[in-house]
């Protein structure tokens, strides 16, 4: 018999939190809450759950940093609840990696149809995320967006972390030049790649990494990157 789904509600409004959870609970649904934007993203790193709704109004972040914080190590799906109705915001939220957007006022049928339709879509595989990646003496912890080298935390900036993250979370795969400076820079900075090089050459000087002699970032000439797989992978 499988597992019921595990839902990630992030809303600072306690009232649509206890609606949410007892409807999705009558559906024999686990629900985890998350009143914050931070709290939510180490609930989602911690916990895993299949399926995460997203409120774009949180009192510490936007909704929108939340998701390309998420995007940078999870593929979860995202269902966004939000009373910003506009075109704008629904097109910034589903190019930023949301999966469906709802609008507040909304009806708990369709919600919950569309939360149907999203855990359809969903392969177990694309869920299975894990909250840290280990690399010999590099460990990445997507938690709490901290990286430490022999057991030394490493003062990254948030590009330096982005790509970093990206790289880790695809262990010995190679992440195209364009895909990085999409999902890092946006979709306008695709050819923009003395960008890349320059974050890339700053975070090996963090790393130790010699180019010439690499343990960690392996770059692919005129195709990407990569970060050496952990062993046993």
């Amino acid at each position: 018999m499988s597992q019921p789904a595990t839902l990630l509600v992030i809303d600072d409004e306690p009232q649509i939190r206890k609606f949410l959870r007892i409807s999705l609970a009558s559906q024999g649904y686990t629900v985890l809450e998350a009143a914050s934007g931070s709290e939510g993203l180490a609930q989602a790193a911690l916990n895993k759950p299949d399926l995460v709704v997203l409120d774009l109004g949180l009192p510490d972040m936007d909704g929108q940093q939340v998701l390309r914080e998420l995007r940078e190590w999870s593929t979860v799906p995202v269902m966004v609840l939000s009373v910003r109705a506009s075109e704008v915001q629904k097109v910034d939220a589903l190019d930023g990696g949301a999966n469906d957007y709802v609008t507040k006022p909304f009806g708990i049928q369709e919600f919950l149809a569309r939360v149907r339709a999203l855990l359809r879509h969903n392969p177990q595989a694309e869920v299975a995320q894990s909250s840290s990646a280990q690399f010999g003496a590099l460990l990445v912890d997507f938690a709490y967006r901290k990286v430490s080298l022999d057991g030394v935390e490493v003062a990254l900036t948030r590009k330096e972390y982005a790509l970093l993250a990206q790289l880790a979370a695809h262990p010995g795969r190679v992440i195209t030049q364009q895909q990085l400076l999409k999902d890092i820079w946006g979709p306008t900075h695709v050819q923009d790649t003395h960008y890349l090089r320059i974050v890339v050459g700053h975070l090996r000087q963090k790393l130790g990494d010699d180019p010439t002699a690499p343990r960690f970032l392996i770059t692919e000439a005129g195709v990407g990157y990569r970060l050496v797989a952990p062993e046993g992978r």
